[in-house]
């Protein structure tokens, strides 16, 4: 089991000490349990209690510990898998409802922050997607579509656009979204619990879920020193419970993914004249950089995915070279924090969300695009299991499919390897001028 405390990363540094919330210690009957202290079990739970349901939320670590406090911080519609396959696979009307779903978690984020009045966790404005190689006016096209069929408000920013606020070679082209919005999510992932707390939630951190088993017309979780019966669980952990045995099923289907990420010490006025732009950027390729502007003149960066669990040795040197490749004139910028996080990725690249069994609940595998789709699905939960309501159905052709274990890991790195040459190979043709 992982150390309890949060590890060393930019949003930790910044946030005031907090005390850790109790552990459980006592046998307790609850409507509902949730297990799992990230944005999804986190929303399921406010969304139960401030139903009237009565709910116990058990967390491993700290509230947030995982993914959900650890991620770049942009929050946009989408998901992972992108929305052309989902219609390709689906039909355009069931695309289009879960796009509006995915919408519906980002703008349920942005309320929840006005209700909590912590307005310092928005931490920007505006999400830049910019291309490195590729089809400019097909990118254009793009922008069009998403305007007709999905009612996106999307800007085509064409080369000398870009390169008016970003001062590099590299990027050929971009869509601006200009309704997505930066977090802090760490400290967002706090707030929202006390608000969930205010609301009725009995949450419990330090307290793993050890086993889960039927228990009548219910079920029972056990914890260290505790366990909590009731009529419905919902499983909310994600690639950090890969491997504890709580239910199989749901954790074979999981792919463990790591990313890194690192935070800058102040860079100053450089760093405006190079990056001219407040909003997230992040570029098309297979495997994009992902970066933005904090704390006035620091520069949180993060790419990179592998199945690897260890951090490599020189973490933060590895990204400072990557930060160079793009903007040269920040080769010699400072690392203050560089830090590793797991993401939950089924094959499908979709959430894996709805009823397993009778009362058993999941809501996971939010990697790639996870804090409008981890919030959405809390939502959809905690609807369900109050009123009744199917709209989670829509994830149904999404269901828990093995991952491969071992191999699954080793054929997802091969992959990542292979599509990294291919950028690689695209970004020289695009250099020498082809096509």
């Amino acid at each position: 089991m992982p150390g309890n405390d949060y590890i060393d990363s930019y949003y930790a540094a910044t946030l005031p000490a907090r005390a850790p919330r109790p552990s459980l210690q006592e046998s307790l009957e609850a409507e509902v349990c949730v297990i799992g202290g990230g944005l999804a079990g986190l929303t399921a739970a406010r969304e139960l209690a401030r139903r009237g349901r009565d709910v116990v939320l058990l967390e491993a670590c700290r509230v947030g510990w995982g993914a959900s406090g650890r991620n770049g911080g942009s929050v946009s519609p989408g998901f992972a898998q992108g929305q052309t396959a989902l219609e390709q696979r689906l039909g355009m009307d069931h695309a289009r409802k879960l796009h509006d779903l995915s919408a519906a978690g980002a703008a349920y984020i942005e309320a929840a922050v006005a209700e909590t009045g912590a307005g310092e966790v928005i931490e920007g404005r505006g999400c830049l997607r910019l291309i490195r190689h590729g089809d400019v006016a097909g990118l254009r096209a793009l922008r069009d579509r998403l305007e007709a069929d999905y009612g996106e408000e999307v800007e085509f920013w064409d080369g000398e656009r870009v390169r008016a606020c970003l001062r590099t070679s590299l990027y050929r082209a971009g869509l601006h979204y200009p309704k997505g919005f930066q977090i802090h999510p760490l400290h967002y992932a706090l707030v929202f619990a006390d608000l969930a707390e205010r609301e009725g939630l009995r949450l419990f951190e330090a307290s793993p879920a050890l086993s889960l088993r039927r228990q009548g017309a219910g079920w029972r979780t056990d914890s260290a020193n505790g366990s909590v019966t009731s009529q419905h669980v919902v499983l909310a952990t994600s690639a950090y419970g890969v491997g504890q045995n709580l239910y199989p099923r749901l954790e074979r289907a999981l792919l463990p993914i790591a990313t890194y990420i690192v935070a800058s010490e102040p860079i100053g006025p450089p760093l405006h004249e190079v990056i001219g732009y407040s909003g997230s950027l992040g570029d098309s390729r297979r495997a994009s950089d992902y970066y933005r502007k904090v704390a006035g003149d620091r520069l949180l960066w993060g790419g990179r995915i592998t199945t690897r669990r260890s951090e490599p040795a020189r973490l933060g040197q590895l990204l400072k070279r990557d930060i160079a490749q793009v903007y040269p004139e920040l080769e010699d910028l400072r690392i203050a924090q560089a830090w590793s996080g797991l993401m939950g990725y089924a094959v499908h690249k979709m959430p894996i969300l709805g009823e397993l069994e009778t009362g058993l609940w999941a809501a996971t595998a939010f990697g790639g695009h996870g804090l409008n789709t981890s919030t959405m699905a809390g939502q959809l939960v905690a609807q369900a299991i109050v009123e009744g309501d199917d709209t989670w159905h829509l994830f149904r052709p999404f269901q828990p499919r093995w991952a491969g274990g071992p191999l699954g890991r080793l054929a997802t790195q091969l992959e990542y390897w292979r599509l990294r040459a291919l950028d690689r190979w695209d970004e020289r043709r695009a250099a020498a001028g082809a096509p």
